[in-house]
């Protein structure tokens, strides 16, 4: 009879526990030249052969299951991956480059019309992702597919394979709820009258994609956020904030974090380190956000990927905040970039290799999240970081 109950009791804890475990969803995202059948099966098959590895290399790690798999609060992978493909929507606009590349081949060398044709491939989703009335679709697309994720449970980090960075980038800029909305509109040239009527009436935190569903300001292709010039519209749109930040922002405590991989994010973003450039004090805003909600931003490439370019300077938050002239309340995430992993693949096909070598890259994404976690938070670890570099720079001198 005790024995029963005992196991009566054991099993409903062993549910409980079961019950309480919040599963996180692995979502990733295609890169350029995924446009056909062909291609984007390539893209399907290696993320599924990816997937296994790298779940089971997260939970073998001590550290991730302190930090990432919680134990109190019982995170765990779930086991299919999950799948955000674009690689279709540019097709139309591919077809007629490939129609003009059939029109000069009978005018060129044929050399020079294979590297034509190859660039082609490679480069035109990136660039056309990259312009703002094709990339903004796929952002609202992405974050209804969060929303979905978040419906059933699931937390979610994005894995951006390639121009897949572009879209995981354009994702938190837009999307993440950094914007304080008195602190933005104090910052303003409006009047005091407004500010007034703005600290009466106070709005949650907010997005770029926000302001703009508001009708209070929107992003031009220059790069300059401009607002809307009548403070009676102004006060009138200002109101609908906090139901443009419900609809189109990302969903509270969802996101936990970013793995880009194969990513040439800084060779087309390469504008965001121009001072100038007014896009630059969102990021910094965005990069407070990161860091003060506990997110995690990991980029790795291998050494032999021409496409591969290191994302930042691996930094510690106080040099973060001196560089960003801003105060990192009790930080908990981190940024971290692992550009230096050897794949032992030639550099002619290291771009596509990250599936075929996937127990090389998986390791490489968990030693990317120990050591970045690490840096920040472990004062014996950074010691040793701050005190090779100054070793380095000192050789290099």
């Amino acid at each position: 009879m005790y024995k029963k109950i005992l196991i009566s009791i054991f099993s409903l804890m062993l549910f409980q526990n079961i019950c309480q475990a919040q599963p996180v969803s692995f979502v990733y995202i295609n890169g350029s030249n995924n446009n056909d059948e062909k291609m984007q099966n390539w893209f399907l098959k290696g993320v599924n052969k990816l997937h296994p590895v790298l779940k089971k290399k997260f939970e073998q790690n001590k550290q991730i299951k302190e930090v990432f798999l919680n134990q109190d609060l019982g995170y765990t992978i779930n086991s299919e991956p999950s799948i955000f493909f674009w690689g279709d929507k540019s097709q139309r606009n591919l077809e007629f480059v490939h129609k003009q590349l059939d029109i000069s081949k009978a005018l060129s060398p044929t050399i020079a019309y294979q590297v034509r044709s190859l660039l082609t491939s490679f480069l035109h989703d990136a660039i056309w992702v990259q312009k703002q009335h094709n990339m903004l679709p796929i952002l609202d697309e992405l974050n209804e597919k969060i929303k979905q994720e978040k419906l059933n449970g699931n937390n979610v980090v994005l894995f951006g394979y390639s121009a897949g960075s572009f879209i995981t980038y354009e994702y938190m800029f837009n999307k993440l709820p950094y914007i304080n909305v008195e602190d933005l509109f104090n910052s303003l040239n409006v009047s005091d009258e407004f500010k007034k009527f703005v600290k009466e009436n106070p709005q949650r935190p907010t997005c770029i994609s926000a302001l703009s569903k508001a009708e209070i300001g929107a992003v031009m292709q220059s790069g300059k956020l401009v607002f809307q010039p009548s403070e009676d519209i102004l006060k009138k749109n200002y109101l609908n904030l906090n139901s443009a930040t419900e609809q189109v922002c990302a969903p509270d405590n969802t996101l936990m974090g970013v793995v880009n991989f194969a990513s040439p994010l800084v060779l087309f973003y390469s504008d965001l380190a121009d001072p100038e450039y007014d896009l630059t004090y969102y990021n910094k805003l965005m990069l407070k956000y990161i860091i003060e909600q506990g997110l995690f931003f990991i980029t790795v490439n291998y050494r032999e990927d021409p496409m591969g370019f290191p994302a930042t300077k691996n930094l510690t938050i106080d040099e973060m905040e001196k560089i960003t002239q801003l105060d990192f309340n009790n930080p908990k995430g981190f940024i971290y970039d692992n550009s230096s992993v050897w794949s032992k693949r030639s550099f002619l096909f290291a771009h596509t290799s990250y599936w075929s070598s996937r127990k090389t890259f998986s390791n490489a994404v968990v030693k990317a999240f120990v050591n970045g976690y690490r840096l920040q938070y472990d004062k014996e670890f950074q010691e040793k970081v701050l005190k090779n570099r100054k070793s380095k720079i000192k050789y290099e001198m």
